[in-house]
C-alpha cells in the first residue's frame, strides 16, 4: 500500500477523529450522492419524455409531407408517389387527406380532424391503426350504404361511442344551390376505436376512406398532403432535401422535426437547465469537502508536521488530502448512480408515477437512463470533488514543522 493511500485511508477512517469531522465527511458523502442521483433521475426522465413522445409521434405522422400550398390539392398523386417511393431511404409513400369537420353524436358536437386513407396502405405505415381496442378495422359500409369510420379511444370514451354507433359529420367545404351555400353532412357507421398512445390524436383524430374524405370536401380526385415514412427517420432533413428537388417548385416539403421544432427545443432547453440547476447540488455537496479537508489540516497539523520532519515530502503530503478529496467524491458518486439508476429503472418498468395524459400526452413518467449521462455526471461530480482539495492541499503543504513543533 502507498504511503499517501495509507495515511489518508487512516485520516478518513479513524475512530479518534474529531464527531464534527466525522458529521461533515458523512454530510459531504451523502450531499455528493444526492446531487449525482437527483440529476441522473432528472435526466433520465428528460430522456424518456422526449422519446417517448418522439417515438409516439412518429408512429402516427409522417417522417415527411409533401403538400401543394394554394392549388387545392395534389393532382395525379399516384404517379408522384410511385415515383417518388423509389427515393433512397423512403420506406413507403401513402396520400391522404385532411380536414376539420364537426362531428355530432348524441346531441353534442365538437370539431375534430378526418384523415382520409388508404386502408391497405395506411395500416402498414400507421401504428394507430395497428391498435384497434374495440370493434375491427373495417372500412366498408354497412346495409344502407353508410361508409365506416375510425375514432379514437379519448374521443369514444368521453362520448360512451361504440363499434356500431352512427356518428354525423358536417364538412365546411359546402355545395353550392339555388338557395345558396349549403355544408356537406354525411352520416358514418363507427366500426373501431384506435388507441394510438397519443392523447391529443386519441381526442381529435378520425380515420376514414379515401373516396369518403374526398366526397365531404368535394373536391374530385385530390389529395392535400403525401406522406413519407422513412427507413431512419433522422435522415428526413437529407431526404426531404432530395424529394424537393424531385418535384420541383410549387411543392412545399416538411419534416417530422420541422413540425414538432419547438417542442423538442423547449425539452432540449429543459434538459439545460435541469443540468445546471440540479448541478449546484454537486457544487455545493464540493464546497462540503473542502471543509472537511480543511477541518483535517487544522485538526492534524502536528501528524503534518512530523511527517514533513521524519522526511516527508511536499508532494506526498499533497496527495495525502489528494486520496481523501477523490474517496470522499467517489464513494458519494457511486453511491448516488446506483441510487439514480435503480430508481429510473424500477420506476421505468412499474409505471409508479402515473400522469394525466390530458396534460402530459402520456399516462405515466418515462425514465429512460442513459450510460453517457451517467459517465459524465460522475466525471462532473468527482472533478468537483478533486477541485475541492487544491485549497486544503495547499495549506497542507505550506505548513511549516519548526513553527508547528516548536514548543512541543
Amino acid at each position: 500500500m502507498r504511503f499517501e493511500w495509507f495515511v489518508a485511508q487512516r485520516y478518513l477512517l479513524s475512530p479518534y477523529r474529531p464527531a464534527v469531522l466525522r458529521l461533515v465527511t458523512l454530510m459531504s458523502v451523502m450531499g455528493v450522492a444526492a446531487g449525482v442521483a437527483t440529476l441522473v433521475i432528472a435526466l433520465s426522465m428528460n430522456t424518456g419524455f422526449r422519446e417517448t413522445l418522439q417515438d409516439r409521434l412518429l408512429g402516427v405522422t409522417a417522417h415527411i409531407s409533401l403538400t401543394r400550398p394554394g392549388s387545392g390539392g395534389i393532382k395525379s398523386y399516384e404517379e408522384m408517389a410511385t415515383k417518388l417511393a423509389a427515393t433512397p431511404g423512403v420506406r413507403s409513400v401513402t396520400p391522404a387527406v385532411y380536414q376539420t369537420v364537426l362531428l355530432s353524436f348524441g346531441g353534442e358536437a365538437r370539431g375534430v380532424v378526418i384523415k382520409g386513407v388508404d386502408p391497405e396502405r395506411e395500416l402498414k405505415s400507421d401504428e394507430a391503426l395497428q391498435r384497434i381496442v374495440a370493434g375491427k378495422l373495417d372500412f366498408s359500409p354497412d346495409a344502407d350504404g353508410m361508409d365506416g369510420l375510425l375514432i379514437g379511444k379519448q374521443l369514444a370514451g368521453e362520448w360512451k361511442i361504440s363499434p356500431g354507433d352512427y356518428v354525423t359529420i358536417t364538412s365546411p367545404q359546402g355545395r353550392l344551390t339555388p338557395f345558396g351555400l349549403f355544408p356537406r353532412t354525411r352520416r358514418f357507421r363507427v366500426n373501431g376505436v384506435f388507441d394510438s398512445g397519443f392523447y391529443d390524436y386519441d381526442e381529435n383524430w378520425c380515420f376514414l376512406t379515401l373516396a369518403a374524405a374526398q366526397g365531404l370536401a368535394g373536391a374530385g380526385d385530390l389529395v392535400n398532403v403525401l406522406e413519407f415514412r422513412l427507413s431512419q427517420p433522422e435522415r428526413a432533413g437529407q431526404i426531404a432535401k432530395e424529394i424537393q428537388r424531385a418535384v420541383g417548385r410549387g411543392f412545399s416539403v416538411t419534416t417530422w422535426m420541422e413540425a414538432n421544432h419547438a417542442l423538442f427545443r423547449a425539452l432540449r432547453l429543459e434538459k439545460l437547465v435541469t443540468a445546471i440547476f440540479i448541478g449546484l447540488i454537486t457544487f455545493v455537496a464540493g464546497l462540503n469537502i473542502l471543509v472537511v479537508l480543511s477541518m483535517t489540516v487544522t485538526d492534524k497539523a502536528r501528524d503534518i508536521a512530523v511527517l514533513r520532519s521524519m522526511g516527508a515530502r511536499r508532494e506526498q503530503i499533497r496527495k495525502i488530502f489528494l486520496w481523501q478529496g477523490i474517496t470522499i467524491g467517489a464513494v458519494g458518486t457511486i453511491t448516488g448512480l446506483l441510487l439514480g439508476y435503480t430508481f429510473s429503472l424500477v420506476s421505468g418498468s412499474y409505471h409508479l408515477i402515473p400522469l394525466d395524459p390530458q396534460v402530459y400526452a402520456v399516462p405515466n413518467v418515462p425514465f429512460h437512463p442513459s450510460l453517457f449521462d451517467g459517465l459524465w455526471i460522475a466525471a462532473v461530480a468527482m472533478a468537483i470533488s478533486i477541485g475541492a482539495t487544491i485549497l486544503p492541499a495547499r495549506a497542507a503543504v505550506r505548513l511549516l514543522p519548526v513553527e508547528i513543533l516548536r514548543f512541543e
